[in-house]
């Protein structure tokens, strides 16, 4: 059991990702909600689910605000040159997620972590090409449109991420699509995945609280981005492992996950919710560890689940 007194939410985060001794298991979890474009009902919105509602230990704003080209709409392989740089002055994107950030900041000081989640290039050229085939026949067939867009999102990425750490984020929730054998050989990966993750995460240099979420059900390239510049590692640890206890093996960030977000946390009963908990701090020993979903618990998620996930943390004892 720890005897540490009681820490602030930044100071047990911080010392989660640090390897410190912790007064208890840092906590998160979360999904999507709808904010119709504004930053500042992003943030209301924000603030009710991570801190009114549910007490978390970090303030992850959920990427509701998307980015700033339609879905699916790239159909034939000169589309690609409409993806152009942003202006950040006048972008949605960049303005109201900055806006978002900072009435967070104003409501909760800064004894509590924000981070903003951010989808990699990869992902935002797969969603805005008509179907994942297309975007994977475009590149095999006209690889340098493709690039192209790659790095423009890249570009604008690193600016908005850099913006959003400006604004007062403590770090990015990056999440990676495509990272997986299920999409792609992890050789196409090397090329159109990792360069640009790493362009756009150039924008988080500053940040202390930088969370990289590998996506995916199975087959992860997961030690293929072990070296990325981040502090936290979170992937669906129970679905597409490895298992924590194996991570832990493989590298010393901190780790992040321990819940089954198809499982017990959004579906209950109690009792398992607490094996999985207290099976992941049997794996981690509770050091270099916050714990969360793998990823997003589905939105219409039962409340009673969440609030039994958030005080079974309060009894769990750190090794």
């Amino acid at each position: 059991m720890s005897f540490v007194d009681e820490m602030t939410k930044t100071e047990r985060v911080m010392a989660a990702v640090n390897g410190d001794e912790v007064d208890r298991v840092p906590v998160c979890f979360w999904h999507h909600f709808r904010p119709e474009g504004s930053g500042r009902r992003l943030a209301e919105a924000t603030f009710n689910f991570f801190e009114a509602t549910f007490d978390l230990d970090i303030l992850k704003i959920m990427p509701d605000i998307p980015y700033p080209f339609p879905r699916r709409s790239v159909t034939k392989p000169d589309d690609w040159l409409l993806i152009e740089p942003i202006d950040q002055e006048r972008s949605r994107y960049f303005t109201q997620r900055a806006m978002a950030i900072r009435a967070l900041r104003d409501m909760v000081g800064f004894d509590v972590p924000i981070i903003m989640t951010v989808f990699s290039p990869l992902a935002e050229a797969m969603y805005a090409a008509e179907s994942r085939e297309l975007f994977l026949r475009h590149l095999h067939e006209h690889p340098t449109f493709v690039h192209q867009a790659l790095a423009t999102f890249a570009q604008n990425l690193r600016a908005h991420i850099q913006d959003c750490i400006d604004a007062g984020a403590d770090g990015v929730f990056f999440a990676l699509q495509g990272c997986t054998s299920a999409i792609m050989s992890r050789e196409l990966y090397r090329e159109v995945g990792r360069p640009y993750d790493l362009l756009a995460l150039q924008g988080a240099i500053d940040g202390w609280l930088n969370v990289l979420h590998v996506h995916g059900e199975r087959d992860l390239f997961f030690d293929d981005v072990l070296d990325y510049p981040v502090q936290v590692l979170s992937w669906s640890d129970r679905m597409a492992g490895p298992s924590l206890r194996e991570a832990r093996t493989k590298t010393s960030k901190c780790l992040m996950g321990g819940w089954h977000e198809f499982g017990a946390l959004s579906n209950g009963p109690v009792e398992k919710i607490r094996e999985e908990a207290e099976d992941a701090i049997r794996q981690t020993g509770g050091r270099k560890f916050i714990l969360a979903n793998g990823c997003s618990v589905p939105d219409d998620t039962d409340e009673q689940w969440l609030h039994a996930a958030r005080e079974i943390v309060n009894d769990l004892a750190v090794e």
